[in-house]
This record gives C-alpha cells, structure tokens and sequence, in this order.
C-alpha cells in the first residue's frame, strides 16, 4: 500500500469502563492455558484502570481475556458512543476511503472481478462487513457490483440516508443471508472487535459462493510497531478484543476451510512519529518483509469443480 502523507488518523477507542466480563477459552485451539502479554492504560480514554490481553500458550494468539459480554460490546457501538463513532467516521471518510481503495489494489481486485467473471455473467455481489458510511461500497456499485452493508452503528442510517444503501443493523450471523449469496465479502478493521471470530468465519464461508473471496484486513501484531512499542502500540485499544498474527489469523481462516491466496502488509512507521524519510524507508522495508503494521489476507472458499 502507499503512503497516504503525514497525516496522523487517530484510532478509534471507547474509553475503558466497568462491564460484564466472562473467560473464555482460545478462539482459535481452544486452549485454557494462557501466558500474561500486554498490560494497557496509556491508550485508553479518560480512564486509568487499564486492561490487558493474554497469550495463548499453545497456539500464541493474543485476545483479552477475561473478555466483555457480547452484549456489552455491541451497547459499545449502538448506545454507548454510537454518535461520536459516527462523527468520527464523517470527519475521516476519505482518508479511510483511500486507504481501503489501496487495499483492494493490493488484494487485486481487478484480478478477482475477472476470475469471478469467467464463472458467472450474472451481477457480482459484494458483501462489506462493518462498512460503517458506506464509502466503499458506492464505489463498488460505481464498479456495478449488486451491494450490500453490514453495520450496526448509527452509521447505517447514515449510509441508508446519503447513499441510498442496502445496510442491514444486525450483526452478521442475525441477518440470515442466503447460502452462496455473495461473490466478495470485505471485512477491514473488524474480526479485531468480534467476541467469536470463529463463529464470523464459518458464516462468511457460507454465504459466499464456491471460489468466492473473503478480503479480511486488521492490525498486525507480529509487525514491527507491535513489537517496537507493545502496550503502547496504537492498536492495543480497549475496543480490540483479538490481536492477530498474519499466523494466528491465517490458521484461523485455514481451520474453517479457507484456502490463503495472498497475504499483504504495510505501514511501518506512524505519521507524525519519525522523519518523512525515516518513514518512507521503514514503510518500504516493512512491506518487503511483510512487517507492516496492518495485514491484508485475502482468502478463497473451495470452487466446485
């Protein structure tokens, strides 16, 4: 991906406060065994109590744990600070455009839009998970791909309102999508907030159809700013239930079927942290080695021969 300039986009982060919370076991072995890892409170908002992730010891995922109730995080997003997520949105809604635009190129769109033509002369479908205004999928549907949204903050009725799109309110597995309903699933910056990803990935497996594409982007905990600057590292927020590895979260899509196509990484320095050509270089350096702070992986359900 390339450098969107000096421009520094804060992450989004619901202060830390008292909820329900429950231990659970290893999202992705099962495990019970867990080995302190992250001990946070300088990234959290208005608040000094902190919280902390854990490392799975046999298969080295990192998730909070014990972790908030589902109903707890989803009042996060609906009742709790549901409004300022939106005005957050709005304010940086072509900076986040560009960048999921630069993460299409990466995961190849134009290659997959073709692939997926040869099969089907029917509409492409695309399914775009936590699509919170709608930006992305407009220019999908400029694309004349047939679209649809998920989004369960008030940044739905925003993109319903302004757009004129098919943006659904439930969490996923609640809107109950056909099988092989879609050719194109798109999930960025999201599986990190999720208290099952498992369950979110059987679901994506099955409403796309044979050969169809899930293009998942998230933080990338073995990266260079994730080992550089660990509990102050920028994605170690309150909201982040799950901080992936391009291994953890590969094996993840692996166990639920997923063939990994392509696995891509960037950012290698934070704007505003470092020198513009300080950051040029550790950006380079850090996609060459698949080091960067965020990681792309886009992944293929089996095809019917």
């Amino acid at each position: 991906m390339k450098s969107t300039g000096s421009r520094l986009i804060k992450t989004w982060s619901t202060p830390v406060g008292k909820e329900s919370t429950r231990t659970i076991p290893c999202a992705l072995c099962g495990g019970a065994e867990f080995s302190p890892h992250l001990s946070c409170s300088e990234n959290s908002v208005a608040s000094s109590e902190g919280f902390s992730y854990v490392r799975c010891r046999h298969c080295g995922l990192v998730q909070m744990n014990p972790q908030p109730e589902q109903a707890e995080v989803t009042r996060r997003y609906r009742e709790g600070s549901g409004t300022e997520y939106l005005s957050y949105e709005i304010k940086n809604e072509s900076a986040f455009l560009h960048l999921q635009e630069l993460a299409l190129e990466d995961a190849g769109l134009e290659e997959l839009e073709m692939d997926l033509h040869t099969r089907s002369a029917a509409k492409l479908r695309a399914l775009d998970i936590g699509c919170a205004t709608g930006a992305l999928l407009e220019k999908l549907r400029d694309r004349s791909w047939a679209v649809t949204g998920v989004e369960i903050s008030p940044a739905a009725e925003y993109a319903r309102k302004n757009r004129s799109l098919d943006v659904r309110s439930l969490p996923l597995e609640e809107n109950r999508f056909p099988d092989a309903g879609f050719d194109m699933v798109l999930a960025s910056h999201l599986i990190e907030h999720l208290n099952d990803p498992s369950s979110f990935i059987r679901e994506v497996y099955r409403i796309l159809t044979p050969g169809g594409y899930f293009i998942v982007t998230t933080p990338n905990i073995s990266g260079f700013q994730a080992r550089l600057f660990r509990s102050r590292w920028r994605s170690a927020i309150f909201d982040h239930l799950y901080l992936f590895s391009i291994k953890t979260l590969s094996r993840l899509l692996t166990k639920h079927g997923f063939t990994i196509e392509r696995v891509r990484t960037w950012g290698g320095l934070a704007a505003g942290i470092a020198p513009a050509p300080l950051k040029r270089i550790a950006d380079r350096a850090a996609k060459f080695f698949t080091a960067g702070d965020v990681m792309l992986i886009r992944a293929r359900t089996a095809r019917c021969e």
